[in-house]
């Protein structure tokens, strides 16, 4: 779908238990001019209402009255095809967290997250970015540091990564959108997320977390982002 003067609208379901946050949500996101919230509901009408309207991008709460948000997450996964399904909610529990990730969301925002950096995230998510809150994001790191590549395994793998895919990972594990990392190499979203399909195959990655991990341990985050 596209607006009056061409650019492609993200269509966006809220799923949420209050009339009121579902009312804000869909003002905020709905002032973005790349943005249509097509449809709001609560937690038991959320599978009929994602089939009707086939949405890009489903922000749902984690808590819902009468069914469990993660519950409601997984029926929304097992859709043909799966909605991209982010969690949007006001409890940052490692175990919601960790939950979330692991049964598909493709990333986990809070409540208070500033206006127009939700807008920044509905977008990433449309365009296959994982984002996290900023409160939420250290205990996946955590997680994965504690059970993934080391140190000296990571500088390898790194190693293997033409100088451009160093430099796009290192921007992606400083938390760069691909449009972001695509304006910072002067290089097209397209050719940016080949780039990051290709090193993250390289790197056995399964999402961006993961790869900002490694970028981690590599050192690559030791300089400075605006000298990556």
């Amino acid at each position: 779908m596209h607006s009056s003067d061409g650019v492609p609208v993200l269509r966006v379901v809220v799923v949420d238990d209050e009339e009121l946050m579902r009312s804000g949500l869909q003002i905020i996101l709905g002032s973005a001019p790349d943005i249509d919230v097509v449809a709001t509901c609560d937690g038991p009408d959320a599978r009929a209402t994602v089939t009707r309207h086939r949405p890009d991008v489903v922000l749902l709460d984690i808590q819902v009255p009468g069914i469990d948000g993660l519950a409601v997450l997984a029926q929304l996964r097992a859709l043909t095809p799966p909605p991209v399904v982010a969690m949007l909610t006001a409890f940052a529990s490692d175990d919601f967290v960790h939950t979330a990730l692991h049964q598909g969301a493709a990333g986990y925002l809070l409540k208070d997250t500033d206006p127009e950096q939700l807008l920044w995230e509905v977008r990433a998510l449309a365009s296959g970015g994982r984002p996290l809150s900023s409160s939420v994001a250290p205990s996946i790191i955590d997680g994965y540091l504690a059970h993934s590549t080391g140190t000296k395994g990571a500088a390898h793998a790194v190693d293997a990564l033409s100088p451009r895919e160093q430099r796009a990972l290192t921007l992606l594990g400083h938390g760069l959108t691909n449009t972001q990392i695509a304006e910072r190499l002067q290089l097209s979203p397209s050719t940016v997320k080949d780039h990051l399909s290709a090193l993250m195959t390289k790197l056995g990655c399964d999402n961006r977390v993961q790869a900002a991990v490694i970028a981690e341990r590599a050192g690559l985050l030791d300089r400075p982002r605006d000298r990556a």
